[in-house]
């Protein structure tokens, strides 16, 4: 059986509760984070963005006809990585996440979303389909890096 090549938020959670809820510490800690996304040559686009976990799912907003949504509505994949904070510390290490954007355009779905954040409107509302989810940081002088993709065991990686 191949493994699933994409998975929603509580799959994640579900799969590896721990390393969930650190990745989501590290996405709370601060409000703004690095989107990357693919601009229609090819070549890659960082913008700020907020992410945001709710009823078990990773969503992101934006305004109307932004870059960064064209960009997703024309190649769904995106990588965000969690603002790493103030100086070197990076306190919970550093998180990554890489998936595929799925538009959400359901009035319930967005008016819920809307109840719960706020957001300006219009907007853009996407929800994130997980491909990868990585966190790297420094243990007892060891590079530790753990990697989970859908589908197959967590993996470490530790080097010295």
């Amino acid at each position: 059986m191949r493994p699933s090549t994409t998975a929603r938020w509580a799959d994640f959670v579900a799969a590896e509760p721990e390393l969930a809820a650190t990745v989501e510490a590290r996405f709370d800690a601060y409000t703004h984070h690095t989107l990357a996304t693919l601009r229609s040559d090819g070549s890659p686009r960082t913008s700020g963005m907020e992410v945001r976990f709710w009823d078990g799912e990773m969503w992101f907003g934006m305004m109307p006809d932004s870059a960064k949504a064209l960009d997703l509505r024309r190649d769904p994949r995106f990588a965000f990585q969690a603002n790493t904070g103030e100086g070197t510390a990076m306190g919970g290490g550093d998180v990554r996440i890489s998936g595929r954007a799925v538009e959400v355009e359901d009035p319930v779905t967005k008016g819920g979303y809307v109840k719960e954040v706020e957001p300006p409107e219009p907007f853009h509302l996407f929800r994130a389909e997980l491909t990868e989810v990585v966190r790297t940081r420094v243990d007892e002088q060891c590079l530790v890096i753990q990697i989970w993709r859908p589908g197959a065991p967590l993996r470490t990686v530790r080097r010295n």
